[in-house]
Parts: C-alpha cells; sequence; structure tokens
C-alpha cells in the first residue's frame, strides 16, 4: 500500500521533492521506491530530466488503473477501522421539532469525521422530554437545562434560546411588546405529561416570583396539541423564541417575558449505554462548543 502511495503522489505532484514532502518522507525514500517499482514491473515508469517528471506511456497506464482501485481499497480500509474502533453504525438522535437547526455545525463535523456513521432523527415531544432517552429509543436527547437524572450523562453545548409566551391572537397579552414573569399568575399554562418538574419550570413555572400560583390548564402529549390548545385560547404555554419563526400560525402570538432566564441546551444520553459512536458524537459537539458570554 505505501508504494502505490507513492507511485500515486508522485504520479499527481510531478516532483520528487513535492510529493517527499506531502507523504512526510524523504525525496531518497520516494526515488527509492519507484526504483523497485520500475525493477519489478520491467520498463520506466517516470521520464527524468534534470528540468521535469513526466509520467512514461507505461507509467500512465499503471495510474489510470491503480487510481480508482486505490481509493477503493483506502475506503475498505476505513470503512474496517470505523468497525474496529465503534465508530460505524447507526447513532438515533432525538430534537426538539425543528430545533435541531440548533446544531447543524455537529452533526456536520460529527459525520465528516465518521463518513461510516449513520444518523437517525428521532422527535422529542416537549410534554415528556426524557421518555425516548429512557426507554433507549434515542441513543442522544438534545435538550434544555436543567438535567438532573443521576443515570444521564450531560454535555451542555453554547447555544441558548430566549423564553416568550405563546399565546392565542385574541389573548389580553398577544398586543404586548412584553410581559414579566409575575404576569404568568394571570393564566393559564399547559401542563406537561411526564416532565421533571426542574425542566418545566424553565417555560411554565409553578409559582410567580412574589409566589403566586400558575393555573394548569390541559394536559398535553404533543407539541401539536400544546399548539391547539394555545391557538384556541384555553391556555398559554411558554416556549422558545424559535417557535415565533417556525410556527407563524395567525392564530398564534409570541409575547417576549422581559425577566426569563435564558434557556439552554445539552447532550444527554444513558451514562450506562454510552458507546464509542456516542463518544464520537460527544467529541464533535465539544470542538463546535463557543464559551458563551
Amino acid at each position: 500500500m505505501r508504494e502505490i502511495e507513492i507511485f500515486l503522489t508522485l504520479a499527481e505532484e510531478l516532483h520528487f521533492s513535492r510529493t517527499a514532502e506531502r507523504l512526510g518522507i524523504s525525496p531518497a525514500r520516494v526515488s527509492q521506491s519507484i526504483k523497485k517499482q520500475e525493477r519489478r514491473v520491467g520498463a520506466p515508469l517516470f521520464d527524468r530530466t534534470t528540468r521535469a517528471v513526466r509520467l512514461s506511456p507505461l507509467g500512465e497506464q499503471l495510474y489510470q488503473a491503480l487510481k480508482s482501485g486505490h481509493r477503493q481499497i483506502v475506503q475498505g480500509i476505513a470503512t474496517a477501522q470505523a468497525t474496529a474502533d465503534g465508530t460505524a453504525g447507526t447513532l438515533t438522535l432525538g430534537t426538539v421539532g425543528p430545533l435541531s437547526t440548533q446544531i447543524k455545525d455537529v452533526l456536520d463535523l460529527f459525520l465528516a469525521r465518521h463518513p461510516n456513521a449513520r444518523l437517525q432523527h428521532r422527535e422529542i415531544q416537549p410534554a415528556s422530554p426524557l421518555d425516548l432517552l429512557k426507554s433507549g429509543e434515542v441513543d442522544v436527547a438534545h435538550l434544555w437545562l436543567p438535567i438532573r437524572e443521576p443515570d444521564l450523562t450531560v454535555e451542555p453545548t453554547s447555544y441558548a434560546s430566549d423564553v416568550v409566551l405563546m399565546v392565542s391572537a385574541d389573548h389580553p397579552y398577544a398586543g404586548r411588546d412584553s410581559i414579566c414573569l409575575e404576569d404568568l399568575g394571570d393564566c393559564t399554562v399547559v401542563e406537561g405529561q411526564s416532565i421533571p418538574s426542574c425542566m418545566e419550570e424553565i417555560f411554565n413555572p409553578c409559582h410567580t416570583p412574589s409566589g403566586r400560583p400558575v393555573r394548569r390548564g390541559p394536559k398535553v402529549t404533543t407539541w401539536q396539541e400544546t399548539l391547539s390548545a394555545v391557538a384556541s385560547g384555553q391556555a398559554t404555554a411558554g416556549v422558545t423564541a424559535e417557535a415565533a419563526t417556525f410556527y407563524p400560525w395567525p392564530s398564534l402570538a409570541f409575547v417576549p417575558i422581559r425577566d426569563a432566564p435564558p434557556c439552554r441546551w445539552a447532550f444527554a444520553w444513558r451514562t450506562a449505554s454510552e458507546t464509542p459512536l456516542i463518544r464520537a458524537f460527544a467529541r464533535a459537539a465539544a470542538d463546535t462548543r463557543q464559551p458563551t458570554e
């Protein structure tokens, strides 16, 4: 394989020193290899002068024959290595609606580094954000913080979303420029199905800062049910600001909550089920993370 690589590189560079530099070997090693191959073939593969190096007709024939085959061999070796180190196969990633757009740079880097890996996407319902992860239906989940499950490993990202209140178009708050958390005491919010209280507090707190209770309305199990409950005026819902872009329904309005802390995001996976493929994904996430201000 090394002899073939030297021949193919010299055929592309047509320069002994550049070939040596590209391969990290000495020019003498390149020359020795080519002479050895020419002895084996029984004829010159390159025409050399003091001014130029060119492929001989036989060398050109060999170059064309080896070029496609070499790519297949290299790909075969890469596939075998990926299988051996556990970075081949399918990684099932759970994301919340269209918010996978937040992590496109992570997905691109992961797939570029591991061409033998495949991503399969599953949608996570905000009303039950941990269910697919706990059941093993997803390997890694992209979720908002805080996550306080002792059996999960959490890798924060640098992404943060503003929190807004989604209301019906005829709700009293629909025409406001913004509201504050205390205003939620006059609202009814949707109730999740199986959401940890610490995660629910980020969007739909149980009490206002002064201690007033925030009423619970219809229990929802899917994001579509949340949209319908709010659009019909049955309830309101705290959501990320991105929802206004992705769901510009005429029956909905999105009102900024000026004193709500930002919603920060992370990747999470079951610690006991961590695999080389998950670790490879975590490295890609860490390498694309930028410090938050």
